[in-house]
């Protein structure tokens, strides 16, 4: 085991925390008003009295970055952990199926599912990640059988007070930083690097998300707003839910 050196982590975030603004514009950019009018419940914004094109497209647009935005950060947070890891205990970025991060230290392997936070799958999405667990198991131990394997689900922030669920542990937040890096601190110490050039970036974003709403709202007014400006609501749910026609 290495100490860790976070000028080591400011370097990394540095030099990598670009790719996560990147992708953020990237994926504003690749949306279409038609692709995301076809993800929503139209009625709910009936029920809701929403009366403006802006604000139905706004509605759209902040629901899709809320979900993306926690997905590309995740992904962000994953390298960054295994980076850290690599470090540390000369972890290594897994190529088995449902394990992001293998590592060794006092005589065991943990092989490691990265999550953003803790409350990311349902039943079956956890019953997949424990089939991963045991089919990695199995693989890694054909080379050696008698390797002591330990299977950690781990989660970058929140918490969860029980560690152990029988096929495998789950470390969040605090501790799950603690357990790749050995530092109980870590998890407070990385946040200001995380803010790196963080007002340039966004205000990157807000440009092109402002541009977003702007053409997307006169796109919606044009096709779904009477000559008065009224919303032509048949035409919204026709276009959402309507049976496809040859």
């Amino acid at each position: 085991m290495k100490k860790l050196n976070l000028k080591d982590v400011l370097v990394y975030v540095e030099k990598n925390i670009g790719t996560f603004h990147e992708k953020r514009i990237s994926s504003l950019d690749s949306l279409s008003l038609s692709k995301i009018l076809k993800r929503k419940n139209p009625y709910l914004f009936k029920a809701k009295y929403v009366l403006t094109a802006e604000q139905i497209v706004k509605g759209l647009v902040d629901a899709h970055i809320s979900s993306n935005e926690e997905t590309i950060f995740g992904d962000w947070l994953e390298g960054l952990a295994i980076f850290i890891n690599s470090i540390v205990y000369n972890g290594i970025k897994s190529g088995i199926v449902g394990v992001d991060l293998e590592f060794d230290t006092d005589g065991k392997r943990y092989i490691v599912n990265i999550k953003s936070g803790p409350n990311w799958g349902n039943s079956s999405q956890i019953a997949k990640m424990i089939s991963d667990f045991k089919t990695a198991k199995k693989t890694l131990r054909t080379s050696n059988s008698g390797l002591n394997i330990v299977a950690i689900n781990g989660c970058c922030y929140g918490r969860d007070n029980k560690s152990d669920k029988g096929d495998y542990f789950k470390y969040c937040g605090q501790m799950f930083w603690e357990f790749i890096s050995g530092n109980s601190n870590l998890y407070t110490e990385i946040i200001e690097p995380l803010g790196y050039k963080a007002k340039q970036k966004n205000e990157e974003f807000l440009n092109s998300y402002s541009q977003m709403v702007n053409r997307f709202t006169r796109e919606f007014g044009n096709v779904f707003c009477d000559k008065k400006g009224d919303i032509d609501w048949e035409k919204l749910v026709m276009f959402n839910s309507s049976k496809k026609t040859k």
